[in-house]
């Protein structure tokens, strides 16, 4: 396959997807449902954005959410170029999937 080509098997969810399958579960209206969803992840998105150096959010039989601090790079390298240029110090989030997840994931196809 080529880069940047996707395979024809992706799936690609969105959080209206996700909206419906919980109004579907919890047999509510869609709207109910999508409001709730919204906020959800309006609160984890706030709260990964939280000035706080090292974040996590821990979501019990789903996985860790967590925002930690990287150095700075002072001679990284631009691959266009092959300029050095410096990179300044940032935070970068990161996902840990739980022990129900990753037991998931690791079944063969």
């Amino acid at each position: 396959m080529q880069k940047g080509h996707r395979d024809m098997a992706d799936q690609k969810y969105t959080k209206k997807d996700i909206s419906k399958r919980v109004a579907s579960r919890l047999d509510q209206r869609l709207s109910a449902t999508h409001e709730v969803v919204s906020e959800t992840f309006t609160i984890l998105r706030e709260m990964l954005s939280e000035d706080s150096h090292k974040i996590r959010i821990e979501v019990r039989n789903f996985g860790t959410f967590s925002v930690k601090p990287t150095k700075a790079k002072p001679r990284a390298r631009n691959p266009r170029t092959n300029e050095e240029i410096y990179v300044p110090p940032h935070r970068k989030s990161h996902f840990k999937p739980g022990k129900l997840l990753k037991s998931k994931l690791q079944e063969p196809i």
